[in-house]
């Protein structure tokens, strides 16, 4: 079987205990940033703005992009001057912060393994970091991106959202094209990686070298021990217990959250021709699908959800959205616009379920096609809906540079 892992960076890959970690790194970076703005000042206003990543919510902004609108209003200097700076530092000083941590043999054994295995191996470390410091910590476990063929690796480029967010996880496999199979995250804390991923509805395994089996408490239970017995796990379960199971309130909103973030991502470097490139024969350009999901969300999804919540036991038709395309000349459409649609009517969609009630959940209804249901399977529906049409986008993304050939 080919597996997916999600394997988290610091203390599970390369031994560095961020709490020793980190005042190095703010003393180093104050100190080369100092020329422009007072070290104090510089620690007070990365902090904050380091919370204002956590709390990132919006999937049309990235989390640089939110690192930025925090971090230089109350500072008050000049972005380009302070980035040249972060660019030296990055060049030139942390580097040096590389004597605070150590390479896990046992971490680069398990890479190399399951690349043999024909597995694949994304790097899921919390997106706090440019993509540069994320490479360089993965140079100093071993592990350097120069030498191995890693999936993914998130960083606050590319990211919207961060650990232990669920949408975090999502947002990843969104990314990643949502493969198909089994899907393991593995890391070393219990709320930001073991947490998080179940949330969404995915297995984990908690690298703690000192305890074996099953852990268990109020929050948690998840297989775990060191990281040498990952692969040796591995061999003792059934891939079936490996399969996302994606059917909790909290694995739908994820899924939801994660979908425009991962579209922004992936629309942000498209060409002007792009937008409007067909894949293959009677296959939706990127335009064509984002039109798609804008209508589908606008005028079948909201009024649906909504008519389950204040009506008794409603009847639902069903629809045949795929003629719009045509009918609505969607690839005449301008793509950039119909996106930015999309993502408010799906922030519109979140919002109402947000708010909902258990009892909400569970309220009946009657579909034209599927018969009884109630409101958590059609928000199922909706989840996976956007997983097709997220693999559809990243499939035709890599066609398009070449990753896979076109279809004929």
């Amino acid at each position: 079987m080919t597996v997916n892992f999600l394997l988290d960076l610091d203390d599970t890959l390369l031994k560095n205990d961020f709490d020793e970690f980190l005042p190095y790194y703010l003393d180093a970076f104050s100190q080369t940033v100092a020329p422009i703005v007072e070290p104090d000042r510089f620690v007070k206003a990365l902090l904050n703005s380091t919370r204002d990543m956590f709390l990132n919510r919006q999937p049309d902004c990235t989390l640089l992009e939110v690192f930025e609108s925090s971090f230089f209003p109350p500072l008050g200097i000049d972005k380009d001057e302070y980035f040249a700076y972060a660019e030296k530092f990055y060049s030139s000083v942390f580097p040096n912060l590389k004597r605070l941590t150590e390479p896990k043999p046992e971490a680069v054994q398990l890479v190399n393994q399951a690349l043999e295995r024909g597995f694949n191996v994304t790097i899921s470390t919390n997106p706090l970091f440019p993509i540069t410091a994320i490479e360089q910590r993965l140079t100093w476990a071993d592990l350097s991106p120069s030498n191995y063929r890693y999936e993914l690796i998130s960083s606050f480029e590319e990211f919207h959202f961060t650990k232990p967010n669920p949408a975090y996880f999502a947002e990843v496999l969104a990314q990643m094209g949502w493969p198909a199979g089994p899907i393991v995250v593995v890391g070393d804390d219990l709320e930001r990686d073991i947490d998080a991923a179940r949330r969404l509805g995915l297995a984990t395994f908690w690298v703690n070298p000192h305890r074996d089996g099953d852990f268990k408490d109020k929050r948690f239970s998840s297989p775990g021990g060191k990281l040498s017995e990952l692969l040796d796990w591995l061999e003792n379960i059934t891939p079936e217990k490996l399969v996302p199971d994606f059917a909790t309130p909290d694995s739908f909103l994820a899924i939801l959250r994660s979908t425009p973030a991962a579209l922004d991502t992936f629309c942000r470097d498209l060409l002007p021709s792009d937008w409007k490139s067909q894949p293959g024969k009677n296959e939706w350009s990127m335009t064509e699908i984002i039109c798609h999901l804008r209508d589908v969300d606008r005028e079948v999804n909201l009024i649906r959800i909504n008519q389950i919540r204040k009506k008794d036991n409603p009847f639902i038709s069903g629809i045949d959205t795929d003629r719009w395309a045509k009918e609505r000349k969607y690839n005449e459409q301008n793509g950039k616009f119909a996106l930015e649609e999309f993502i408010a009517t799906r922030l519109e969609l979140l919002d109402i379920l947000e708010n909902l009630t258990h009892e909400d959940w569970m309220s009946p209804a009657r579909h034209a096609i599927f018969g009884p249901t109630n409101l958590t399977e059609m928000v199922s529906i909706i989840a996976s809906h956007d997983r097709l049409h997220v693999r559809q986008v990243n499939q035709s993304i890599r066609t398009k540079s070449g990753t896979i050939p076109a279809k004929k």
